[in-house]
């Protein structure tokens, strides 16, 4: 397993009033995705556990273009993965704000 940390600044607090989503299960190929709002000073931190070791560019190219599409703070991101590929990952991140944000 590698873990890899990856933090984001300039975030706006996620909306609705939900505290934590988990989407996705860790299975063959897939991966699971856990976001909860803390109080991070409006930074967003990305917390990566995955068994595809070396990958650290792909990961950070994702999570860029994930943070330009939902500019968060005050949240940390959990992801545990097993091989996904970057459209899995990118659909369960989207899928983890989604939920999130709509919780009622």
């Amino acid at each position: 397993m590698e873990h890899l940390q990856f933090m984001f600044s300039d975030g706006r607090p996620a909306t609705g009033p939900g505290t934590h989503a988990l989407v996705g299960v860790v299975a063959s190929g897939n991966l699971e995705v856990m976001i909860e709002r803390t109080e991070m000073s409006g930074q967003m931190q990305v917390d990566v556990h995955t068994a595809a070791r070396g990958f650290g560019e792909t990961w950070q190219a994702v999570l860029d273009d994930f943070h330009a599409r939902h500019p968060l703070g005050d949240v940390l991101v959990s992801i545990n993965d097993v091989g996904a590929t970057p459209a899995v990952v990118s659909l369960r991140l989207d899928q983890a704000v989604e939920a999130l944000e709509e919780q009622s």
